[in-house]
C-alpha cells in the first residue's frame, strides 16, 4: 500500500476483488453439515453447469487449482496408462509432473514458450500410440499468455483416440469460454482465485460419465481427492471435508453474476479487455510473446526490451507507482511482464498498469 492506496493487483491470480465481494467474504460463517450450505451448494451447483455448459457432474473441494488437477488424474488413471501430456509452458509441465508422480506412462509432446499446441502435431502424435487413456493439458497457459485452440486439440483428440480429455482450466475458466458437452471435455479442473472473483481456496471440476467408468477402473490410491466421496456426499447436500466457507460465499455471487449478466457477455467482455490491454502494449512499442491468434483472453504476456533487467522493471513499477505486474516465469524470467486482466478488471486498471510500464522502461532507458 502507498500512500493510504490499494496496489492495482495486476498479476493473473490471485484477483483483487471489488468492495462487495469482499463485504460477503466477511460474512459469518454457517454450518456445513446444516440446511443453509445445503441450498447454497445447490445453487452453486446448477449454475456452474451453465457457465461450463454441461450436464455432467461438477464438484467443489477445498484446494487449489494443483488440487484440482490432481482430482483430474487420481480418479480417471492407473499406475502404468499410458498418458498423452501437451505441454506449452509451466502449468502444463505441472500437469505432465502430477500424472508421472501417480505412476503413469507418460508421453511428452512439448511446444515452444508463447507457441500453442498444434492440433496436427498432437494427431501425429496419437497415431503413433497405443491405447492412449488420457491426453491431458493446459487450456490457458498463464506463463506465456498463450492460449491453446481447446475445441480443435478436443476434435483431433476424438478423431484419433478414445482417450479421456482432462484439462486445466485454472486461468481460463470463467473468462473464456469451455463448451464442455459439446466439446466432449471428460474432466475440466479450475480454481476459484481466477475469473471466478473470489479468494483462493476452492477448486472446481467437472467429471463426465465416460470419467465415471475410468473412476471405476481407477487402481491409483486416493482418499482426500477421491472423486466418489464428493458425489456421495453432494446427495445430502454436504462436502465431505471443512469447506473454505469465505471463498464458497465469494464464489456463489460470482456464479450468480455471471449467469444473470449471461456467460456470452461475460466472455465478450473478458476478450475486449484483453484486445485494449494488447493494444495499449503496442502502443508502447512493445510486442507480445504470442501470435495474436492465440493471445490469451485473461492474461497478457508482453516482451521486455532485451536492454532492460526484467526483476528491476517489476521493482519500480510497484515501488513508484504501486502497479504489481507478473514476472516472467523458469527460462521466461526477466525476459517478459504479465498483465492479468481476469474476473473483476476495468479498462482503467489496465490504463493505470500499461503507463506505469511505459513511464518505467523510459526512465530506465534513459
Amino acid at each position: 500500500m502507498t500512500n493510504g492506496k490499494l496496489p492495482n493487483l495486476r498479476i493473473p491470480g490471485p484477483v483483487p476483488l471489488p468492495d462487495d465481494v469482499l463485504e460477503i467474504v466477511g460474512s459469518q460463517m454457517i454450518n456445513h453439515r446444516g440446511p443453509e450450505y445445503a441450498d447454497m451448494l445447490d445453487r452453486m451447483t446448477a449454475n456452474l453447469r451453465t457457465v461450463f455448459m454441461t450436464t455432467n457432474d461438477v464438484y467443489f473441494i477445498t484446494a487449489s487449482g494443483t488440487g484440482a488437477m490432481e482430482t483430474a488424474v487420481v480418479n480417471t488413471i492407473s499406475p502404468g496408462d499410458k498418458v498423452l501430456a501437451i505441454s506449452v509452458g509451466v502449468f502444463g509441465e505441472r500437469f505432465r509432473e502430477i500424472a508421472e508422480a501417480y505412476g503413469a506412462d507418460v508421453t511428452k509432446l512439448e511446444f515452444e514458450l508463447g507457441h500453442a499446441a498444434d492440433p496436427e502435431k498432437v494427431r501425429e502424435t496419437l497415431k503413433g500410440m497405443d491405447d492412449c487413456k488420457a491426453v491431458l493439458f493446459t487450456h490457458n497457459e498463464s506463463s506465456t499468455g498463450v492460449a491453446n485452440p481447446l475445441e480443435e486439440l478436443c476434435k483431433v483428440i476424438h478423431e484419433e483416440s478414445d482417450a479421456l480429455i482432462l484439462v486445466d482450466a485454472v486461468s481460463s475458466a470463467g473468462g473464456m469460454a469451455i463448451a464442455v458437452d459439446a466439446w466432449g471435455i471428460d474432466v475440466v479442473a479450475t480454481a476459484s482465485q481466477k475469473s471466478w472473483i473470489a479468494p483462493p481456496g476452492i477448486a472446481m471440476v467437472t467429471f463426465s460419465k465416460k470419467a465415471w467408468e475410468a473412476y471405476e477402473r481407477s487402481t491409483t490410491p486416493k482418499y482426500y481427492y477421491d472423486i466418489q466421496q464428493y458425489e456421495d456426499y453432494l446427495k445430502i447436500g454436504q462436502p465431505p471435508f471443512t469447506p473454505c466457507l469465505p471463498a464458497m460465499y465469494a464464489i456463489e455471487k460470482s456464479l450468480e453474476s455471471m449467469v444473470a449478466e449471461g456467460i456470452e457477455t461475460v466472455f465478450e467482455r473478458h476478450h475486449a479487455v484483453a484486445e485494449h490491454t494488447r493494444d495499449g502494449a503496442r502502443s508502447l512499442g512493445l510486442e507480445l510473446l504470442p501470435d495474436e491468434k492465440y493471445a490469451s483472453n485473461t492474461v497478457t504476456a508482453i516482451k521486455l526490451p532485451d536492454d532492460i533487467d526484467g526483476k528491476e522493471f517489476l521493482s519500480r513499477v510497484r515501488t513508484e507507482f504501486n502497479v504489481i505486474l507478473g514476472g516472467g516465469q523458469k527460462s521466461l524470467t526477466g525476459k517478459i511482464f504479465r498483465i492479468g486482466h481476469m474476473g473483476w478488471v476495468e479498462t482503467a486498471h489496465i490504463d493505470e498498469a500499461l503507463e506505469a510500464a511505459g513511464r518505467t522502461l523510459r526512465v530506465m532507458r534513459g
